[in-house]
C-alpha cells in the first residue's frame, strides 16, 4: 500500500536516500486475517512451560531444535514439519523437539535476507506478503501440533508472529544489541542468546543478564502505532554455544567452564549446543560429530547441557540463488548446508538409544 503523494514528498525531504515508502498492514490486521485457534494457543502455552522446565532442570527431557537453516519454500516446510512431527512422537520419551522456522537471515555483508523480507526470492522485497505468508505457514504447522522456534532479528516482526512461537533465539551478530536484549526481556517464550562470531561468551552472558531484568523500549502495538513497551524480564534467557573464529566450543571442558561462570554470575546455567556454524566448521556433515559429543556429555550427567540445535532439511546440502528460483532443487537449503532427512532420523534415533542406555546404567557399553 503506497503512501499518498504529499506524504511521500515529506519523506523525501526528510530522508534524501529514501527511494520509496510503503505502508505495512498492522499486526492486528494480520492476526485478524489469520487468527490462532484457542486450542492451539493453549498447546503453545504448554510447550513454553515444558521448555522452561527443561531449562530449569525440572524435566529430564532434552530440548532439540531441529529444522532448516531457513524457510524458503512453503510446501517443503509443510512436508518437513509432517515428517518431524512423526519422528518427535517416536522420540518423545527422550527429546522435546521444536521445529526451526527461521524466516530472517542476518548477513555479514549481502545476500538473501529471508522469507519474510523477500518471499519471492528475487530481490523484490515484498515484505507485506512475506509477513502474511509466514504467519499463515506458522499457523498451518502449529495445527500439526509441533512447537516452533524462530530467530528474532527485526524488532517489529515479533508482533506479527510472537503468539505462535514456543522458543526463540537471538543470533551471534545481534546478541550485543540493546534493542534485542530489551525485546527478549518482554518475549513470552524462552530465549537463547548465541555467543558472538568471535567465540567470546561475555556478550551473550551480559545479554542474558540484561534480558532477566525489566526494560522499556519503543515499538509498534497491534494497531501499528508507535508505543512504549514496559517488560517484566525473561527468567528463561539462556546460552547457545555455536563456536567462533577460534574454532568449536562444544567440548566438555569448555562447556563446563561456561556453565560454572554462568552459575557464578547468578544466571540460569542452561546451555544449548548449536551443532552447526563454527562448531561444525561450517560443514553440515560434521553436525553428527558435534551431536555425538553433546549426547555423551548429557549421558555422563552434565549439569549444564539442556539441548542442541541441528540444521536439517528434506535433502542434504545447500544451493545458490544466483540462477533464479526456477532452478532450485526442492527441499534443499538456500542458505547454510543442512543434513538430509534420512540422516536426521538416523542420528536422532541413535542419540535417543544412547541416552536411554545411560539412563539404564549401561554406560560400560557406551564408553
Amino acid at each position: 500500500m503506497p503512501y499518498n503523494t504529499a506524504a511521500m514528498d515529506e519523506v523525501k525531504r526528510s530522508g534524501e536516500r529514501i527511494t520509496g515508502v510503503e505502508l505495512m498492514p498492522s499486526p492486528g490486521f494480520i492476526k485478524e486475517k489469520y487468527p490462532i485457534r484457542g486450542e492451539i494457543r493453549n498447546e503453545i502455552a504448554g510447550y513454553r512451560e515444558e521448555i522452561g522446565k527443561i531449562l530449569k532442570g525440572e524435566s529430564d527431557k532434552v530440548l532439540a531444535i531441529v529444522g532448516p537453516c531457513s524457510i524458503h519454500d512453503y510446501d517443503a516446510a509443510i512436508e518437513y514439519a509432517k515428517k518431524l512431527k512423526s519422528l518427535s512422537e517416536e522420540l518423545s520419551d527422550t527429546f522435546f523437539i521444536v521445529m526451526r522456522t527461521y524466516f530472517e537471515k542476518p548477513r555479514t555483508s549481502t545476500g538473501w535476507k529471508g522469507f519474510i523480507l523477500d518471499p519471492d526470492l528475487d530481490g523484490s522485497y515484498n515484505i507485506p506478503k512475506g509477513v502474511e505468508v509466514a504467519r499463515r505457514l506458522l499457523l498451518e504447522i502449529s495445527e500439526l501440533h509441533i512447537p516452533l522456534g524462530c530467530e528474532v532479528l527485526d524488532p517489529i516482526l515479533p508482533q506479527y508472529i510472537d503468539e505462535v512461537m514456543s522458543w526463540s533465539s537471538i543470533g551471534a551478530r545481534t546478541t550485543e544489541s540493546q534493542v534485542h536484549r530489551n525485546i527478549a526481556s518482554g518475549l513470552s517464550v524462552p530465549v537463547g542468546f548465541k555467543n558472538s562470531t568471535s567465540g567470546d561468551l561475555n556478550a551473550a552472558l551480559n545479554a542474558i543478564r540484561s534480558a532477566n531484568y525489566p526494560a522499556s523500549f519503543i515499538g509498534v502495538d497491534h494497531q501499528g502505532r508507535s508505543s512504549v513497551f514496559h517488560t517484566s524480564g525473561n527468567e528463561f534467557a539462556h546460552l547457545i554455544m555455536r563456536g567462533g573464529d577460534d574454532g568449536p566450543n562444544y567440548y566438555e571442558d569448555i562447556v563446563e567452564d561456561a556453565g560454572e561462570e554462568m552459575k557464578e554470575r547468578g544466571l540460569l546455567s542452561s546451555i544449548v549446543i548449536d551443532c552447526s556454524h563454527a562448531n561444525s566448521k561450517k560443514d553440515y556433515r560434521r553436525q553428527r560429530r558435534v551431536l555425538r559429543s553433546v549426547i555423551d556429555q548429557i549421558a555422563l550427567g552434565s549439569k549444564y547441557v539442556k539441548g542442541f540445535m541441528l540444521e536439517s532439511n528434506l535433502f542434504e546440502g545447500a544451493q545458490k540463488l544466483e540462477c533464479g528460483k526456477e532452478s532450485l532443487k526442492y527441499g534443499v537449503s538456500v542458505t547454510d548446508g543442512c543434513i538430509g532427512w534420512k540422516e536426521t532420523e538416523r542420528i536422532l534415533r541413535h542419540a535417543r538409544n544412547v541416552l536411554l542406555s545411560a539412563k539404564n546404567k549401561d554406560l560400560e557399553e557406551l564408553f
